[in-house]
């Protein structure tokens, strides 16, 4: 019992003291005011030393010890529940109506989500190596104040992608149940804090959500295929048509490749829990695959048959609304934890804290206002931007990882951490400018609306004799041309 108080008291003393022991020396003044400095002892080692508060907060600022790791399945239902997004599915929405089912859609989906799996696959491979957060293998590639900057960038994308989702859950909800315009502010204070939840619990706590919400999700959207079958008479029916000739493969590949590859970036943070190289490389692969794959796939059929891109509407035309309104709450609740989640871990960096529930609940309320002042729609241009700076954050930390430190970190006893690590940043720099300027790689006006406007219809008022002739009808509208719906 003394022992768990010491360990609890001041574990951060208590690794400066182990390291003394191992390496028979103190810390340098700037090896001392790092926390990875204290982070990079063994971590195989740090059994006893991690009971403390940094465990107890998922280890924000310190290298995860070899008991906290977990198997495939905690970490691949994470993952999966994270890309299970609304957003995905208006993206292919967007580029289901442009391109024939076979071969062009197909081959789309497939080439653009291998591609995110394959970048997100090499970076979740850094987090399982050093077993160190995105925003601490960050400070090797950039410096300890140059990394500040990615703690910026990551988290206030995370908080605006976290007002956007919580505005989307209650206004979706307030229209498929007619509810008063009253009860929206209430339902997204409910909802901006209950969301966190899990996120404050931890890894664990988002992994017991995702257990129960992932396979619902894909037996809800196994029966919406069915009874899109039957609506649409035929398989030939399920198919988008592809009439619409809007976009070039490359602007499709941007789409399924960036409609994720924000939040794949900061997958290091799920990663580093992993127990081998095949639960870190194959869990990623599996839910930015698989998982990103079908959102794409249920927008385009969405699109196809009924003119809406969204699972959960698609399921209240269908006449499941009880099914729409559950896979509602597991879609955005499953990706706001993670999140916010994100959000935590990258604020206990820019402030060097562990105290990473505390910075959960801040960013919660941080976002919760956000939405309540309307600022959601306001943000989409931001982040979208915000977007394109981060991917190549992902690109110097796998440079830094693999080329300059060959697969392995040293150890902080013998190479102190810059300031500011200029070679990191001029690579950063000169990925964003390209992502700024090269053509055909920024964002452009038209690829925002892959983020709409929160404006969802009221299918609840269609009975089910003029369901099929009505959807099909708003599908025509929604697959026509971009330039015919300016």
């Amino acid at each position: 019992m003394q022992g768990r108080e010491r360990a609890q008291g001041r574990p951060l003393r208590r690794r400066a003291g182990f390291a003394r022991q191992k390496f028979g020396r103190n810390f340098t003044p700037q090896q001392r005011n790092s926390t990875i400095a204290r982070a990079a002892v063994i971590p195989e080692e740090e059994t006893d030393e991690a009971t403390g508060r940094s465990g107890t907060e998922d280890y924000p600022l310190s290298a995860v010890p070899g008991f906290a790791r977990e198997g495939f399945w905690p970490i691949t239902l994470v993952l999966l529940g994270f890309t299970f997004f609304s957003a995905t599915m208006w993206g292919g929405a967007r580029i289901g109506v442009a391109f024939r089912f076979w071969p062009d859609l197909v081959g789309i989906i497939l080439c653009g989500s291998a591609i995110l799996a394959v970048y997100v696959a090499g970076l979740g491979y850094v987090g399982y190596k050093t077993v160190l957060s995105t925003v601490l293998s960050a400070r090797f590639a950039f410096g300890d104040a140059g990394s500040r900057w990615s703690d910026a960038l990551l988290g206030l994308t995370q908080i605006g992608w976290y007002a956007w989702g919580t505005a989307t859950v209650t206004i979706v909800l307030a229209r498929l149940l007619d509810l008063d315009a009253g009860c929206e502010a209430p339902l997204m204070v409910a909802f901006g804090l209950a969301f966190c939840l899990t996120a404050y619990v931890g890894c664990r706590g988002i992994a017991a959500l995702s257990w129960v919400s992932v396979p619902t999700m894909l037996l809800l959207i196994a029966a919406s295929v069915l009874v899109a079958l039957r609506d649409a008479g035929n398989v030939t029916g399920l198919l988008p048509p592809g009439t619409a000739g809007a976009l070039t493969v490359a602007e499709a590949l941007t789409i399924v490749v960036g409609t994720f590859v924000s939040g794949g970036t900061q997958v290091a943070n799920w990663t580093r829990f992993a127990g081998s190289v095949r639960t870190a490389v194959g869990s990623t692969l599996l839910a930015f695959f698989f998982g990103n794959g079908l959102m794409i796939a249920v927008g385009a059929v969405g699109a196809a048959v009924y003119g809406l891109s969204d699972i959960v509407e698609v399921l209240a035309v269908q006449g499941l609304l009880v099914a729409g309104v559950l896979m509602l709450f597991l879609n955005i609740w499953t990706t706001q934890d993670n999140t916010i989640y994100n959000f935590s871990v990258a604020g206990c960096h820019f402030c060097r804290t562990e105290r990473r529930r505390l910075v959960t609940f801040a960013g919660a309320a941080t976002g919760t206002l956000l939405a309540l002042l309307g600022m959601y729609d306001w943000l989409i241009p931001y982040m979208v931007l915000l977007g394109v700076l981060i991917p190549p954050l992902g690109g110097v930390i796998m440079a830094d990882f693999f080329v300059r430190h060959r697969v392995r970190y040293p150890a902080l006893k013998e190479e102190v951490v810059p300031r500011f690590n200029r070679q990191g940043l001029a690579a950063y720099a000169a990925g964003s400018l390209a992502a700024l300027l090269v053509p055909g790689i920024p964002p452009r006006e038209r690829d925002r609306r892959c983020v709409p406007r929160l404006r969802v219809p009221r299918p609840a008022h269609m009975n089910r004799s003029n369901r099929s002739r009505g959807t099909r009808q708003i599908g025509q509208v929604s697959g026509g041309s971009p330039r015919a719906q300016r």
